[in-house]
């Protein structure tokens, strides 16, 4: 008998409807697998064998094939285990076709016929949705995850014995009380009236995080560089519901997701050791799945000791800086993965830490140079705001007054972003950081006044073309947050003001 079930696989962030045909004919008993299959898939066919066994059902001296279409794409993972247990099953005579209808199966076998958790079954249940499929049948472990996309049954089963039961059109009845998934609670996110003082770096934040701009933190030790940094997903927008399912579906193949936490609503703030390496960050390895950028995506990455990290590793971050994506080429294919981030840095002056201050810095010209150029020009070039971060005294220490709270910041941060959704509807991009240099004329209109103030800029720090478009965005941001349609002098001066170049920690 022949039988055909439908599974699926993941490539990058794409989901591949897979066909799992099992023929079941006369002759020499073997298990014989075809379609492209990695070592992982290949070794299913032992699984399924011994789960069977296992599971009281007995296998017939047969020929056995299993077929995975379309065979020219590789297959990965273990979640082709229980599909084709239950396609062996429907050919055996042990289902009905009918059974199988409209209906997707993923999952992993145990040899003891136990239905094992896999990775990435929101975008399996998400892609079966979207072809017309009405239920999938996945490992208990994962049903929450799944039970995320409305409009589709999803049943969680346990074992290999109670898929069948299931299958047959019969009631499942477990011995062991279902336990009820308790969605875990988020903390609280840090807020910023608890930082002293720094009204000047909460000033560039503010403007950061209104148009999703890049921003680089310099100040001595123990300024407070990384509690402004971990305080910014506080003044974020919430996510809509079609970015948490998309960063969600990263955090599913990455398999991040658990029964506790099945969707994630809040940004993404991602914080990597400075000595991480280039597959961590970037995303990779044989069996490619998603780096830290891409599990920072529509969130924030933040890389404290910019400067001690490796040079390779930082300019690694060119592309996806650009582009919003980055893009893994293997030989069994081509991977994206969306990275679209904001990128906050924060670094020291100097390799002591307390340039220009020299009554205290021990470094000379020379060593403050070599460390200040480790990070590289194109980097730089992509960072768009530059703040100083000082060291707090002790006076601002002892009399600590509570700063803005965290909400009143988020409320302007939320004006300012409507603005811009409303003004870039239709145009592939919502923020000030996306705007093009097609659409910087546009979008930032000045008049005679402040066109002559940013053609002097631009002779005067020898700007390149990307620094120049650089400022006009950051202008178009701090406009917004003045709810100004025109990009005014007072603008473009406070823009200028944050960059690298004009920073009085910075070489």
């Amino acid at each position: 008998m022949f039988s055909t079930i439908t599974s699926a696989t993941i490539s990058g962030m794409n989901v591949i409807l897979v066909q799992v045909e099992v023929d079941v004919s006369q002759g020499l008993p073997c298990l014989m697998m075809v379609g492209y299959l990695s070592s992982a898939v290949k070794e299913a066919g032992e699984r399924v064998r011994v789960a069977l066994k296992n599971s009281g059902i007995s296998i017939p001296p047969v020929r056995i094939t299993v077929n995975l279409s379309p065979a020219d794409v590789r297959k990965e993972g273990t979640s082709f285990d229980l599909p084709i247990a239950v396609g062996m099953l429907q050919s055996l005579g042990h289902v009905k076709e009918d059974a199988l209808s409209d209906t997707m199966i993923a999952g992993e076998l145990s040899l003891d016929g136990k239905v094992n958790a896999i990775k990435g079954i929101l975008p399996l249940v998400r892609k079966a949705k979207e072809m017309g499929i009405r239920r999938c049948l996945v490992p208990e472990e994962n049903k929450a995850e799944g039970d995320v996309i409305e409009g589709i049954d999803v049943i969680g089963v346990i074992s290999l014995q109670e898929a069948l039961i299931y299958l047959r059109g019969e009631k499942i009845d477990r011995i062991s009380e279902k336990k009820k998934v308790r969605h875990k609670k988020g903390k609280l996110l840090p807020d910023f009236s608890e930082i002293s003082g720094q009204t000047a770096a909460k000033r560039a934040v503010e403007i950061a995080a209104a148009g999703f701009h890049n921003l680089l933190l310099v100040g001595p030790p123990g300024s407070g560089k990384t509690m402004i940094a971990k305080r910014i997903p506080g003044i974020l927008p919430p996510l809509t519901r079609e970015e948490c399912l998309e960063v969600s579906t990263l955090y599913s193949i990455s398999g991040l997701l658990n029964s506790e936490e099945t969707l994630i609503t809040k940004r993404p703030f991602m914080s990597p050791h400075h000595t991480v390496t280039a597959k961590s960050l970037i995303g990779g390895g044989l069996i490619p799945k998603p780096g830290v950028i891409s599990l920072a995506h529509k969130g924030v990455l933040f890389l404290d000791e910019m400067t001690e990290m490796s040079n390779s590793v930082l300019d690694m971050l060119r592309q996806p800086l650009e582009d919003k994506r980055v893009n893994i080429a293997r030989v069994g294919g081509n991977y994206t993965y969306p990275a679209d981030f904001m990128l906050v840095g924060a670094v020291n002056p100097c390799p002591c830490g307390y340039y220009p201050d020299m009554s205290r810095c021990r470094c000379n010209h020379a060593a403050i140079v070599k460390y200040q150029n480790s990070i590289s020009g194109p980097i730089m070039d992509r960072i768009d705001l530059c703040a100083e971060v000082p060291q707090i005294s002790m006076k601002e220490l002892v009399n600590k007054v509570e700063g803005e709270s965290s909400a009143s910041i988020r409320s302007r941060v939320i004006a300012a972003r409507n603005r811009q959704k409303e003004r870039y509807k239709g145009r592939g991009y919502d923020f000030n950081a996306g705007l093009t240099a097609k659409d910087i004329g546009r979008f930032c209109p000045m008049e005679e006044r402040e066109r002559k103030l940013i053609e002097q800029a631009f002779e005067r720090f020898k700007l390149s073309a990307r620094g120049y478009y650089r400022i006009l965005r950051v202008a178009r941001t701090i406009a917004d947050l003045d709810g100004s349609e025109k990009i005014e002098e007072i603008h473009l001066s406070e823009a200028l003001g944050y960059r690298v170049e004009g920073n009085q920690y910075w070489e």
